[in-house]
């Protein structure tokens, strides 16, 4: 391809939104284009890294026996109605009118589309299992888009959809999706991890998400410093070792504690540390009020607490309410002596605590000398807490470890959750209606797109992988007015076509200044530079990466670019 001849618009000036690093080289290197708040035009360049991810994809499905299909991006409403997800997604999901104000939506997903196409499709035990996926856009109305493509409002993704006579058959899947994952951002050149992961809107139980390692990522990973355990830091267990105290306990006394309403204040108040403390939170799950109860030091874990009661939502209650329900606000609110509508939920740090200090659930007051055995002793106990730096790793080998990722891929066991819903049935081997099991798996290609350029950059531009790269060669002609260096170039140019390789030939009338800059900033692999000593058949050759150049005569070009290349 002649730069001259297609679009590759670069900056010289990073724009003033472009927070991030692929936001940045993607806007000045010229592979996008954004049209509004969240959405963006990929143009030549990016396109073509688009397609080099989807061919990694389809290759890595054609291995599970995956097959590729195109659903519609207009969905009708009735089916998100009908599983119950049309006021469940809120306000993320885009949601229009037809002329006859019939109700659509514009697809965030397509588990609804899918499942409703195969409960008309398959009726036999005998078509089963079937994996189906495709590679298409996708729309959520996000209140902040920011960091390019990393949080759209339009975006690519590939989603596929499994289904299944049985459980056992539907794990069998799953890690053969699993490992297809694994290839796929292993090929890509990614530095990632698979971790335990919440399944969040899309429902189901057993999860996992892939996460590209980046330090402005979103999500947070907690990974052990000497296994292979890693988990998002919602997901992540917390195991039940603490040190027992042999301190003697003493007489529970309460306190009056003026204006001490957080936990800090009150810790300085009574002359000890945080965790010495108990922090005590109202929280309205469903249809029922909780008091979580953990240590001082530690934070509860709202993904855990709705989990562990199975609920569809948790939310923190208002002042009013705590006044209302326990008689006492925030900050002085505690485990003893609670209403018995109530429920009272402590983490396992709590019952090791002695002589701890609490809210008495009377304003300005607190306990001190609390014994969690003796003076709450009917509380359940489980893991409500977030996992912390320095704790133990939930497999029992070595000690946490934080690292930010960037979200690129899940997979998920929905289980019968839509099926059942939408009427997903077929007859097993004995004739009987019985409900389908689904799994679900989903690979954001923009998204890995931009996470590639997080890890793959320096201070020039980008250092596309060859894997993905838009070409493997950039060749340059420096002064395209001097024949014999045209000539050269237009020769070296027609030869690797001619080789199958794919080559950007910068053939434009820019000055040499210009060119080195663009070509840094695109950041194809391979560069080879007919300039000066084109007369004598040398050209100068650079790895983008390493930046290690040396000078080849013409002849030698071909095969120092296939030795790099393969």
């Amino acid at each position: 391809m002649k730069q001259s001849k297609t679009l590759i618009p670069t900056l010289k000036e990073t724009p003033a939104d472009a927070d991030i690093a692929s936001h940045k080289w993607l806007l000045r290197a010229g592979y996008i284009r954004q049209n509004a708040s969240g959405v963006y035009s990929f143009l030549p360049l990016g396109k073509r890294v688009l397609q080099k991810i989807e061919a990694i994809i389809r290759e890595e499905m054609a291995k599970v026996s995956a097959n590729e299909i195109l659903m519609p991006a207009l969905q009708s409403a009735d089916l998100w109605k009908e599983s119950g997800r049309w006021d469940k997604m809120g306000p993320e999901l885009m949601r229009l009118n037809d002329r006859h104000e019939r109700e659509f939506v514009l697809g965030a997903t397509h588990e609804e589309v899918v499942t409703s196409m195969i409960r008309d499709e398959v009726k036999s035990y005998k078509k089963l299992p079937l994996t189906l996926y495709q590679i298409q856009t996708k729309f959520r109305d996000e209140r902040r888009p920011r960091f390019g493509l990393l949080r759209g409002r339009e975006f690519i993704m590939k989603d596929a959809y499994s289904f299944h006579e049985s459980f056992e058959s539907l794990d069998e899947s799953y890690q053969d999706m699993f490992q297809a994952y694994t290839n796929v951002f292993t090929r890509l050149g990614l530095n990632f991890r698979p971790v335990i992961a919440d399944s969040g809107a899309i429902g189901g139980k057993g999860t996992h998400e892939f996460m590209a390692l980046s330090d402005v990522g979103e999500d947070t990973i907690a990974f052990s410093d000497s296994s292979n355990y890693a988990a998002n830091v919602e997901m992540a267990a917390v195991l039940d070792q603490y040190p027992a105290s042999n301190e003697e306990p003493k007489e529970l006394t309460k306190v009056s504690t003026p204006n001490q309403k957080n936990m800090q204040e009150v810790a300085d108040f009574f002359g000890h540390s945080l965790d010495e403390g108990i922090k005590a939170l109202l929280f309205h799950v469903d249809d029922r009020y909780i008091l979580t109860v953990t240590r001082g030091d530690h934070e509860v874990n709202e993904i855990k607490l709705k989990n562990l009661c199975e609920a569809e939502s948790v939310e923190l209650a208002t002042e009013a309410e705590s006044k209302e329900i326990i008689g006492a606000g925030f900050g002085s609110l505690g485990p003893i002596g609670t209403p018995e509508k109530v429920e009272v939920m402590a983490d396992h740090a709590v019952k090791y605590l002695v002589n701890a200090t609490c809210g008495a659930n009377e304003d300005g007051f607190h306990y001190t000398n609390v014994n969690p055995e003796r003076d709450f002793p009917n509380t359940k106990y489980a893991d409500i807490r977030f996992i912390q730096e320095g704790d133990l790793s939930p497999d029992g080998e070595g000690k946490i470890k934080f690292a930010k990722g960037i979200e690129v891929g899940q997979v998920f066991k929905l289980g019968k959750l839509y099926a059942e819903k939408l009427g997903a049935d077929f007859l097993n081997d004995q004739g009987k209606a019985t409900t389908m099991v689904m799994g679900c798996y989903g690979i954001g290609v923009s998204r890995t797109l931009a996470s590639i350029v997080e890890q793959y950059h320096d201070d020039n531009g980008i250092t596309w992988p060859k894997q993905v790269a838009p070409f493997q060669v950039h060749l340059l002609v420096l002064n395209s007015k001097k024949e014999d260096q045209t000539l050269l170039a237009d020769a070296i140019y027609k030869k690797l076509l001619a080789e199958g390789i794919e080559v950007l030939y910068d053939d434009r009338a820019e000055r040499a200044g210009v060119k080195f800059a663009d070509s840094d900033l695109i950041g194809i692999p391979q560069r080879i530079t007919v300039g000066k000593r084109a007369s004598e058949g040398f050209v100068e050759c650079k790895v983008r990466e390493t930046g290690e150049q040396t000078e080849c005569h013409e002849s030698e070009v071909i095969s120092y670019l296939k030795k790099l290349l393969n």
